[in-house]
């Protein structure tokens, strides 16, 4: 059987599972997680010993370190993987909530009510615990899910789906929604994007690249996630001991993920009180600086920025930094470099504080406060699919309620409508 043939065969089957699990109410789904990690738990050897063959050709092919502990898998955080899958089950279930109803005045009585995507697909690079987070988030919203994680982790991804698939067995919610796209080739890739009437949504977890190559080559209707070339900018009215501490959370406490800060802003009020300081705190830190003209002034060790670095999404100890003569032109930079995902402001001033949420056009938007709280776990949701940085369907941290869609019921006594107006039969 050729690859495209083995893709149809999964793709059909998670069709035909997702028509299944629509329906499906929330205790079984909730029994259905717990039944996963369960068996995450008690198949932990075979789990670990899958991994290792990842990670043993990760480092044969010389692969960074940072990224091997991405892939790694080891007792530990197969258990704590477990846990996000119970918490999962502890959420609330969007499926069936009412967005808005109201009676019309012909009676009619109208409602929106949430509904599952029907098959999601999720493309993403490295690790092996976003196989079962996304299962789980897909599963909890009735969704079913086709995954085709980076073949880097290909063993792993292939037990972990094993494991998921004979623990829905013996529940509530069909075996089949969980799947994963056959084959380690670009062409496989090909083919999940490629799958439009067998696949509702595609989003991909990764890199820019990554994410760009779907974006246009995919047939299947895309939410972009993940890029995040955040900024903080410290304001003329800044409190500086404040936006040296928001500043260093933002770049250093988790430089690899894609809420970490990428470019620092300071308007030109306070740069002589502040870059001083903040180049030497970064330095400190081990953060290398990629400065513009006025920022390299003030420290031979700032390396001239080109505009490719203030567009850079770094996800390591390096930041873009700019000195700006207003607020306005610190939103300017911002929408020509930003990725639409976080942007900071420090200041005291509300006036500026609502100018600059006014004026900036990005996911989210924090006022004194570090770029590393856009996260699902973070605004309260439980977790997320990942952070929307497009504007249609879902906008930031996506969590439960953004996977899935609506339908409108209405509900009559027998009306009907005629040219003069609405009648009911009977009456």
């Amino acid at each position: 059987m050729s690859e495209a043939e083995d893709f149809l065969k999964v793709a059909q089957a998670a069709r035909e599972a997702a028509a299944e699990l629509a329906p499906v109410p929330r205790a079984a789904k909730d029994a259905a997680l717990r039944a996963i990690a369960d068996a995450l738990v008690a198949r932990t050897a075979e789990i670990v010993e899958a991994n290792a063959l990842d990670v043993a050709a990760a480092r044969e092919n010389g692969t960074a370190e940072t990224m091997i502990d991405r892939l790694r898998l080891d007792a530990a955080r197969v258990a704590s993987v477990a846990g996000a899958v119970r918490e999962v089950a502890d959420l609330p279930d969007p499926v069936g909530e009412v967005v808005r109803g109201s009676t019309l005045p012909n009676g009619l009585e109208l409602r929106q009510i949430r509904v599952p995507l029907g098959v999601v697909g999720i493309i993403y690079e490295g690790r092996p615990n976003v196989t079962v987070d996304a299962a789980a988030l897909c599963l909890k919203s009735g969704n079913a899910v086709l995954l085709r994680g980076s073949s880097s982790a290909y063993h792993s991804n292939t037990v972990l789906v094993r494991v998921m698939q004979d623990a829905l067995a013996g529940t509530d919610v069909p075996a089949g929604a969980v799947q994963l796209v056959p084959g380690t080739s670009r062409e496989s890739v090909k083919h999940l994007m490629r799958a439009r009437g067998l696949v509702d949504v595609l989003i991909p977890r990764g890199g820019a690249s990554l994410i760009n190559s779907v974006v246009e080559e995919s047939t299947v209707p895309v939410i972009e996630t993940g890029v995040g070339n955040c900024h903080v900018y410290v304001d003329a009215d800044a409190d500086l001991d404040l936006a040296m501490e928001i500043l260093v959370n933002a770049k250093v406490q988790r430089p690899s993920v894609c809420n970490s800060a990428e470019t620092l802003l300071v308007h030109k009020e306070v740069a002589d009180a502040f870059v001083p300081a903040a180049l030497a705190r970064l330095a400190a830190e081990g953060v290398t600086v990629h400065g513009d003209e006025r920022t390299a002034a003030y420290d031979g060790a700032v390396v001239p920025a080109t505009g490719e670095d203030f567009r850079k999404e770094y996800l390591s100890l390096d930041i873009a930094a700019a000195v700006v003569d207003s607020l306005e032109d610190a939103v300017a930079h911002i929408r020509r470099y930003g990725s639409a995902h976080t942007e900071a402001i420090v200041t005291r001033s509300q006036k500026a504080a609502r100018r600059f949420v006014a004026l900036v056009d990005s996911a989210a938007v924090a006022v004194n406060a570090s770029t590393r709280f856009t996260d699902g776990g973070e605004f309260g949701f439980g977790a997320e699919i990942g952070i929307s940085t497009q504007k249609l369907h879902a906008r930031g941290p996506m969590g439960l309620p953004e996977l899935t869609s609506t339908k409108w019921v209405y509900t009559g006594e027998g009306h009907l409508r005629t040219s003069s107006g609405t009648v009911i039969a009977g009456s």
